[in-house]
């Protein structure tokens, strides 16, 4: 099954756009994980169970685990997604960059090593740093467009023959490179305006759309901009709001993120078309 095929598949298995990432961070871990050899897997694993039936995929960040050397325990969190929820996408969250040879690497990394259905690129290179990636038929490439960083703006909005950067880039996904069918795009819930200009250059293609909880986007303005007309097209995601919620009285760090997962889920819901 392709990534956009089981993606469809899972936003109305689960009737959710709620993407839940897996960010872990030693110092925000329950204290009974902090010093155990596989806490970080065993934090995360059990967060997958706790959402696993709220989620329309689940994203872990490569930098959080590369930063402890805990790679071999990604391998062991992205295996158990595949065996245990098999129909839950799982994209790696990488935003690699590179020429080809390098991306070769780097794609092989994601699809072979950590068995991903889709991985986060970085278009600043062109065409020929994707192609490594679109030469996966049936595995998701999710390219950055227009980021819910500040920061963003800085190049996203240079204008290029009339039009900003991000929406050239939007425009060359839906036109050129989205060969496979199998593209996505970065678009930050904290610019719902933008988000609205993608979602008319790219028709139903899926955008993953990071910036709600923590970052501060609001749920009601990013569903009206990012939807498309079956309610359906975005994988709206939430890391540290969910995996750190705090516990209430007779909950555990599990308990609390699936409490703020559904509170999510219905958030977004209450905003969908359909």
């Amino acid at each position: 099954m392709n990534f956009i095929t089981k993606l469809s598949a899972a936003w109305t298995a689960n009737n959710s756009l709620l993407c839940v990432g897996l960010d872990p961070d030693l110092a925000k871990l329950p204290a009974e994980l902090r010093d155990l050899p596989d806490g970080i897997t065993t934090f995360c694993t059990r967060i997958i169970d706790a959402t696993a039936d709220l989620a329309c995929a689940f994203k872990p960040q490569i930098a959080y685990f590369g930063a402890l050397g805990a790679e071999k325990q990604l391998e062991d969190i992205c295996r158990y997604v595949r065996e245990n929820y098999p129909h839950i996408p799982l994209i790696l969250d990488a935003k690699r960059g590179d020429i080809g040879a390098t991306a070769t690497q780097y794609a092989r990394e994601a699809f072979e090593r950590y068995g991903a259905d889709a991985v986060t690129v970085n278009p600043y290179m062109g065409e020929d740093s994707l192609d490594p990636y679109l030469a996966w038929a049936d595995r998701g490439v999710i390219i950055l467009c227009r980021t819910s960083n500040p920061g963003g703006s800085d190049l996203q909005f240079l204008d290029t023959d009339g039009v900003p950067l991000y929406q050239r880039v939007a425009r060359l996904v839906a036109d050129k490179w989205n060969k496979n069918g199998q593209c996505a795009l970065v678009v930050g819930a904290t610019f719902p305006e933008e988000l609205a200009q993608v979602r008319a250059i790219v028709g139903d293609m899926p955008l993953l759309v990071p910036g709600i909880g923590a970052q501060g986007g609001d749920i009601a303005a990013t569903v009206g901009a990012g939807q498309t007309a079956n309610g359906m097209g975005m994988m709206i995601s939430s890391s540290r709001a969910i995996i750190y919620a705090t516990p209430q009285a007779g909950e555990d760090f599990a308990d609390a993120a699936r409490r703020v997962a559904i509170e999510t889920r219905d958030a977004i819901n209450a905003h969908r078309s359909v």
